[in-house]
Formats: structure tokens, sequence, C-alpha cells
């Protein structure tokens, strides 16, 4: 089983507002990847807010720690509730291919352009504690590393919305 998992606990520093309640097409940015993640996954879970329109759940050891402690949460609660795996995406990755489970299958794999959309082993659990307790920088790619990831090419790269100027490329793009 699969669970799926919004990372949704940036502070949107360079957007200017809170970036997961941006709209795209009458849809924010929050309701979107927890639509994408459905139509992929058994489970869906926000990590890093406290509403959501799914399930939430709080970064793990606590928040401002970056995408990995998203990740750490969403492991801690793979394992305790008896999921294989956690696909992740950031609240801002837009432009995901259709066949993204098959893509990082089998995990752990990741995006090589946006590591933070991956697909993760529940038993992955203890590398990333390792990670986020020692007194390093809490890098996507140090985890990656440290549990054998597969970094995956794509040939279209997904949007990554950083600034109100990224959303407005999108808008153009998607022809909104």
């Amino acid at each position: 089983m699969i669970l799926g998992v919004v990372l949704a606990g940036g502070q949107s520093t360079r957007f200017g507002s809170d970036k997961a309640l941006a709209e795209l097409d009458g849809h924010t940015l929050l309701a979107r990847a927890v639509d994408t993640l459905s139509g992929w996954c058994e489970y869906v879970v926000v990590v890093g807010r406290e509403t959501a329109p799914a399930p939430t759940i709080p970064d793990w050891p606590h928040p401002q720690m970056g995408p990995l402690a998203g990740i750490a949460a969403a492991l801690h609660f793979a394992r305790d509730e008896g999921y294989d795996t956690v696909l992740t995406l950031g609240v801002d990755s837009l432009g995901l291919p259709e066949n993204l489970p098959e893509l990082l299958s089998p995990a752990p794999a990741y995006l090589e352009s946006q590591p933070v959309v991956g697909h993760w082993p529940a038993g992955a659990v203890d590398a990333i504690e390792t990670l986020l307790l020692a007194d390093t920088k809490h890098s996507m790619l140090a985890f990656a590393g440290a549990i054998g990831a597969t970094a995956v090419k794509i040939s279209a790269k997904p949007a990554n919305i950083n600034t109100p100027a990224d959303l407005a490329a999108m808008e153009r793009k998607d022809g909104i």
C-alpha cells in the first residue's frame, strides 16, 4: 500500500503569502496536490499544516526543518499504519507525469529535477531520523544517498511554484 503525502510546511517566503492557498484554475495548490495523489494512493495526508482538504500530521521532529521533517513524519505514519511506501510531492509541484508511481518504482526513487517528489520505503524512517537528529545539513540528496535512492530523469521538468511570477507563468501555460 502507498501512502500519498503532500509536503506543505514551508513558509512561502519567496511567494510572499501562503502559496498552498494560491489558486490555479479555481483550485488551491493544496487541493490540486491532494487530488493528484488521490488518483495514485490508497490514502493521502498533508504534512506541516493544521488544516487541509485531507487529514494532517505535523512535521517530525518539529516544524521549520524543511521537507525532510515532512517526509520523516510521513514515514513514521506509514510505518505505524502499515503502509509499505510513501509517495511525496510538494504542495507546489505541478505538471507531474501521469505515470509517476511507475516511474518512481521500485522505491526508493525520486525525481532528479525535484527531489521532494519521491517514493520512499516506510523502513527508511531510521535513516531519516539519524539525519534529522545529527548536527549536519538536512539535505534531500543526503537522505536519498543514505538509503540508495535512484534519481529518475524525465523529459519534461515539472513546475515548481515559488513566486507569484511562477504561478502566472503556469496560468499562461495552461491557457487559463
